[in-house]
């Protein structure tokens, strides 16, 4: 073989080709992001992953609303330990004596 030839140019075009097409088939094959000649990159996408997005957002607003119920008792809860006057304490012994 001529080294000089269009045979062996083209045969160096092709195997870095062909190694071209396995390193990509490997990556994809193992999750990694494929890049694109402009730079870019994909990944590969799980189909899954919408639905456990989805399933998070609804369980982060159902915490979220546990959090402000237990917030408004809290209040309340303060608003009885700090509340100097005796109607409260009129009010509590009045619930007592009704529940006897």
């Amino acid at each position: 073989m001529n080294w000089g030839s269009p045979a062996f140019v083209l045969a160096i075009i092709g195997m870095s080709f062909l190694a071209w097409i396995i390193t990509t088939a490997i990556r994809a094959k193992h999750g990694y992001p494929l890049e694109n000649e402009w730079g870019g990159s994909t990944h590969r996408a799980d189909p899954e992953s919408g639905r456990k997005i989805e399933l998070l957002s609804n369980e982060n607003g159902e915490l979220k609303d546990k959090i402000i119920h237990l917030e408004e008792r809290i209040s309340v809860l303060e608003r009885i330990a700090t509340d100097g006057s005796t109607r409260l304490a009129n009010e509590i012994e009045n619930l007592r004596g009704a529940a006897e």
